[in-house]
This record gives C-alpha cells, structure tokens and sequence, in this order.
C-alpha cells in the first residue's frame, strides 16, 4: 500500500498526517492530487470547532473521516490524475469530493473527469459553482430582475458570475471590502459598498455569513422581493430587526442548501448532473478572478489558521500538491 499525507484538524490547529492507500479494486480508482482548494467559509468553521452538534451528521463531508468536532479529515474541493483504475479513466482529470490529501482511492463514480476547456487549478471550484447553480434553480431569477449579491466570498462570486449571463439582468456585488471590486470587474458585475448599494431590488442572495449583511439584504429589496440565505452560521446566532418593510412589503427569505439537489429540478436532475454543469460552466476564464492564492500543500496548516483568524486574507486559497 502506497503511503500519501492528509490534512487533518485537531482542535489545537491542523497537522498533516501519513496514511495509508490500498490498491484500487474492481470500479475504483487511484488518484494522485494535483490541487485542493479551500472553501473558507464552511471550512474555517470546522477548524475552529463551530459545527453545532444537531449538525454533525448533515455537515459530514462525502469521504471525511473522524468525527466532529475533532479530529477530522474534511474538505470536498479536489482534482487530481487517475493513475490506476479502469481503463478509460487512467491518465484523466478529475474532480471529487475528497479532503486534502497527496493521492486517495475512490468509487469510480466518485470522480468527474474535466470537460476540454477547465484547466486543473480553476476546476477545483467545481464545488462551490455547484452551490451557485442549485441555489439559482432555488431562486429561480428571471431575464431583466435587478439582483444584487451581498458577500463576496467564494460563494457570492461564483452566484455572481453566473447571474452576469442572465439577459437584461442588473447584478450588483456588495461587499464592505473595497478591493472586491477588482473581482466584479472581472465577473462583469456592479460593485457597491453596503452603504452605497442600489435598492428595489427583486432578488437579493446573501452570503456574507454576518448579521449585518443579511440585515442589509433585506433593506435592498423591493415589495414582495426574496432574500435568498446561502449563508452558514455554524453555532452562531443571528438577531434582524423584522419591523419596519419587513411585513408591509411582504418581503421574504429563504434558504438554500447544496446538500440536496434544488426541488426545482429534483425530478429532472441528479447530484452527477449538477456536478457536470458545474464543471462545463468552469470553461469562462472569468473564474479565475476567485483564485486570490496559492500556498504548497506543507503550508495547510498555517493556512487555514490564517484562514479561520482573519490574517490570511482569500477568496479561494488553492493547496498544490
């Protein structure tokens, strides 16, 4: 058995640890990492033991190992090189829902191979586009809506570029860092600080994961508008003032979850398909902009308490293996 090294966190921090790799059976495949990514927001919670303890079962990542709150093996954001399996899959990229970690076995019908057109290190935003898409067949925005976007992390820009292709639409990012504004620039959306962003709008998605934001998205919208919750808070309360528009204008929120495909396509859709999509919508070279950095898979650890503390600033944090 081929030895590899995970990243695992332990309560005090993270340390990368050896493991062991067995040799693919029948329908499974051996993968060597190329990168990972780091998705802040739910993984920064995990790393500092913020997972409520109702959640522990729904939070489990689909090859974690350990269980919450510590130690354990999370992430989902990894592509890498199948060197042994069957033969049509040998020598492919893919993309699979596997933690950080230098090479892995899987099910064959765990790993998605990269449409022509994704390089590797954007494709490992696959998992959080697929947030984006099923949480615009939850909110379902129509040609010509004024939608603005609050939070512009991973999420909130993935939901963003996906929301410029809508015709007519006027999408605008807010966020109360000025410098996201190099980022919708990219994506081809409107910037606004929270202070300056437009009002009357008809669908506002929320993703900062603060009190503040979703406060202000529901000062953005116009009557009978919805406020669409992709947001998670872990063990963190949230208090809103729900006076004022809140019942005159028969406004809205709602909440959207990528662990279960939307309702909207449930009976058309699976998990495999909404994956696929994902990855063809990878091929607009926009989505580079959300690659803010690179560090070697050694540094994780340093990383990720950068990460969780606010000392390392980043979109997505790209691992190299």
């Amino acid at each position: 058995m081929p030895q590899a090294n995970a990243f695992w966190t332990t309560g005090t921090g993270g340390e990368i640890r050896p493991v062991e790799v067995p040799a693919p059976g029948d329908d499974e495949v051996l993968v060597r990492t190329l990168y990972s990514g780091v998705s802040r927001g739910t993984e920064t919670l995990v790393f500092a033991g913020k997972v409520p303890p109702d959640q522990f079962a729904v939070m489990r990542a689909p090859f974690q190992e350990g269980d919450f709150p510590y130690p354990v093996k999370y992430g989902y954001l990894n592509v890498g090189v199948v060197e042994a399996g069957p033969s049509d899959l040998r020598g492919r990229t893919v993309f699979c829902l596997y933690p950080h970690q230098s090479a892995y076995v899987v099910p064959r019908a765990s790993v998605v191979p990269l449409p022509d057109g994704v390089p590797p290190r954007r494709a490992v935003l696959a998992g959080t586009v697929e947030t984006a898409v099923n949480a615009l067949w939850d909110a379902a925005p129509l040609i010509g809506d004024r939608v603005s976007v609050v939070g512009a992390g991973m999420v909130g820009c993935s939901v963003a570029a996906l929301l410029a292709r809508l015709p007519g639409a006027e999408v605008e990012l807010v966020d109360t860092d000025p410098s996201r504004r190099t980022v919708a620039d990219a994506l081809g959306v409107a910037f606004a600080l929270p202070a300056e962003a437009s009002g009357g709008r008809d669908l506002v998605v929320h993703a900062s994961a603060t009190q503040p934001g979703l406060q202000r998205a529901l000062e953005l919208l116009a009557p009978e508008g919805t406020v669409l919750e992709l947001s998670w808070y872990g063990d963190r309360p949230v208090t809103l003032a729900l006076g004022g528009a809140f019942h005159s204008g028969r406004l809205t929120i709602r909440s959207s979850q990528v662990g279960t495909v939307s309702p909207a396509r449930a009976a058309t859709r699976t998990y495999a398909d909404r994956m696929a999509l994902a990855l063809r919508l990878l091929r607009d070279p926009a989505f580079d902009a959300l690659i803010t950095g690179e560090s070697p898979f050694a540094d994780l650890p340093a990383v990720l308490a950068g990460l969780a503390d606010g000392t390392h600033p980043a979109l997505c944090h790209v691992i190299t293996y």
